[in-house]
């Protein structure tokens, strides 16, 4: 049986780095809000059966809207969010539960922010692909500057090798029961973590890198916004 790929999409945050003032999920972004490009690229994705985008409880209705009105009809239920992205990712994953433990065994997730809006092509079959042997797999990329530890008065203790050291993104896949698993075990522990591929690791799961992309930028600053909006630009004038 073909496993059923569903795409969680987190854009519950305020984003406070970004702007105190609005919600950066729904700002605008060459006509449309932020989060409604993230959408539209993984409509696009001919693997994906589904997307769960996860909003603020007051904006779910209007998280409705914006699907019937781009026609973002991978988009049939929407998840609440929670107080931290964990919190918002594992309601999701509660909601897929409800579809039963036969339907969820052969369920797929990819977990991608929803600031992301440059998925790069090929990125979500790779993961796909890396999921037949592994437990789980993410874009990184390689640092280009040196890496130095530091002291909590900034004075350098050491050069890390970046080598071993990638700096990662989204989307990150994983088999449905494993990262339920992932989750279940995080909350029995207490354990909060910055990424989905943390939480496999910590329950002892093999997490593949794949090659990331530097245009595959979340939307932090209002310069991470600029540079979107740039690279946007120009695949509009190459379409």
């Amino acid at each position: 049986m073909k496993n059923t790929v569903i795409a969680i999409v987190p854009s519950a945050g305020l984003g406070k780095r970004f702007d105190a003032s609005g919600k950066k999920t729904f700002t605008d972004l060459r006509g449309i809000p932020l989060v409604v490009h993230t959408l539209k690229r993984l409509q696009r994705e001919p693997s994906i059966g589904e997307i769960i985008p996860v909003f603020r409880e007051e904006d779910i209705s209007y998280g409705y809207d914006l699907a019937r009105d781009h026609n973002l009809d991978k988009i049939k239920r929407i998840a609440a969010g929670g107080v931290e992205r964990q919190d918002s990712i594992y309601n999701a994953l509660k909601l897929i539960e409800n579809d039963g433990a036969d339907s969820c065994m052969n369920y797929q997730v990819m977990i991608h922010d929803g600031a992301r809006p440059i998925v790069p092509e090929g990125t979500i079959e790779r993961i796909i692909t890396e999921l037949n042997e592994l437990d789980g797999a993410a874009p990184g990329i390689r640092p280009r500057d040196t890496l130095k530890e530091v002291s909590a008065d900034e004075v350098i203790t050491s050069t890390i090798d970046r080598d071993v050291i990638r700096a990662i993104q989204t989307p990150q896949g994983f088999a449905y029961p494993t990262i339920k698993k992932a989750y279940d075990a995080a909350y029995e522990q207490g354990y909060y973590a910055t990424d989905d591929a943390a939480l496999v690791e910590k329950i002892g799961g093999r997490v593949r890198i794949i090659e990331g992309s530097p245009y595959n930028i979340k939307i932090t600053t209002p310069e991470d916004f600029h540079m979107v909006e740039q690279i946007l630009a120009k695949e509009m004038v190459v379409s």
